[in-house]
């Protein structure tokens, strides 16, 4: 089959469709016919050498895609050859097949094209296991995402406004806050205009937010402490990592919680549990039409280093998939 490889890490032109080994299943696992790919900042880092991939994952690129069942292994019972379906990898994804643990396969929305279904997994799993599951956010409350027109931004806008709590989004130029606001958000933020902390205090009347997602890191950490309303709960999943001062003070006269989490590398089990929970509470909004991937580009996979150009340009609303 074909594949994208990373030889050595570097600018987007490192990126090489050559052909590979097929994958076959091992116990529990399916391969998936690829027919799209989502592609993730952590599919960037990785390429610049910067994304340490965990021992017994692929070290091929992509961590989310949609297709069809092409082979079962040995104790799969919830699958079958054909089932359309979208998934969340272990990475394998920019590849015409991929191995595949069954818990982590979701069935393939039937309103969804297979290049929207592949925008979802890795955005709904972050987003449902972090909000929902880690952070507890519950209608009536108001929630702070930053980069409202990021993939997971996106998602967890409609999300939110799906369950009823009140959205405030950040975003970095006119057009993302106007497409923010199209999505649902209540409040939009430009943060290059702005303080955030203090639009966000504007904005509850001095509430705060109950919820911070947040992908930026270290330079944010004062200022989401500061949004914080009392009880509130900051979560982070990416960004600067630098060390950086954290207002202790503030934060207990709150009785504020920061957590930082990542998705790859959990188990095999906080993954099946965590699709389980996306597609008990998060699917069903997918099928009704409250929850909607944002495709921004669509690029062929073996033109992967324009699709990793588009997304680090930074004028992606939503998500670049690539299809096989």
């Amino acid at each position: 089959m074909k594949a994208v490889v990373v030889r050595t890490p570097g600018p987007p032109d490192v990126l090489e469709w050559v052909t590979v080994e097929a994958p076959q299943p091992g116990p529990g696992e399916v391969v998936v016919d690829v027919r799209a790919s989502g592609v993730n900042n952590a599919d960037l880092l990785q390429r610049q050498g910067m994304y340490p991939v965990p021992a017994d994952d692929s070290p091929l690129l992509g961590l989310e895609c949609s297709g069809s069942v092409s082979a079962v292994g040995e104790g799969v019972g919830d699958w079958a050859v054909g089932d359309e379906v979208c998934a969340l990898l272990n990475g394998g994804g920019y590849a015409q097949a991929v191995a595949v643990p069954a818990a982590q396969v979701l069935p393939k929305p039937a309103n969804l094209s297979f290049e929207e279904a592949a925008s979802l997994p890795e955005a709904a799993c972050t987003v449902y296991s972090n909000i929902a599951m880690l952070a507890r956010l519950k209608p009536g409350e108001t929630f702070l995402v930053h980069g409202g027109t990021s993939g997971i931004g996106s998602l967890a806008i409609q999300w939110a406004k799906a369950l009823g709590a009140r959205v405030l989004v950040t975003a970095g130029t006119p057009h993302k806050v106007a497409r923010s606001v199209e999505l649902g958000a209540d409040v939009a933020i430009n943060y290059r205009e702005e303080d955030f902390a203090t639009a966000v205090w504007e904005g509850t009347h001095g509430h705060g937010a109950d919820v911070i997602l947040d992908i930026v890191g270290a330079p944010y950490l004062t200022r989401n402490v500061r949004a914080l309303a009392p009880d509130g709960r900051l979560v982070m999943i990416g960004g600067d990592v630098s060390p950086t001062p954290l207002g202790i003070g503030e934060l207990m006269a709150k009785r504020g919680s920061v957590a930082a989490t990542t998705l790859r590398s959990r188990s095999h089990r906080q993954k099946a549990e965590i699709v389980d929970a996306v597609r008990a509470n998060l699917w069903p909004m997918v099928a009704d039409g409250r929850v909607r991937p944002v495709v921004d580009s669509v690029v062929p996979m073996d033109s992967a280093a324009r699709a990793h150009q588009l997304l680090a340009d930074g004028k992606v609303v939503g998500k670049v998939v690539l299809t096989v």
